[in-house]
């Protein structure tokens, strides 16, 4: 469940980030009304509208999933590093073997 709720924060994440970098700052749109490729298909005001209502369905999204996977997250791992590397240290098959000490033999 957690996987595919942080697939799909993943994929929200990207969308969002997608639709952000499109919009212009002034507000225009991508300019797609003009007289450019696209033609009429929709206006500089409603293609602003579509990616400003876009980027606040998925702002929201980005929001509910966020809380949603801190609220399953919550209490499963102890509070540690991310440097310490897996949980439960080195597993006994990949420990180093203690060296055997050599016997000298008495003569």
């Amino acid at each position: 469940m957690t996987n595919l709720l942080l697939v799909l924060f993943l994929l929200v994440t990207l969308a969002l980030i997608g639709v952000i970098l499109v919009q212009r700052s002034e507000g225009g749109g991508l300019g797609i009304g003009s007289s450019q490729g696209m033609g009429g298909f929709m206006t500089g005001r409603g293609t602003a509208n579509l990616l400003t209502r876009t980027t606040a369905v998925l702002g929201t999204i980005f929001m509910a999933l966020a809380l949603v996977l801190a609220m399953l997250g919550k209490g499963q791992a102890p509070n540690r590093s991310i440097l310490d590397g897996p949980a439960g240290g080195v597993p006994a098959s990949t420990a180093p073997a203690v060296p055997a000490v050599p016997t000298v033999p008495n003569n």
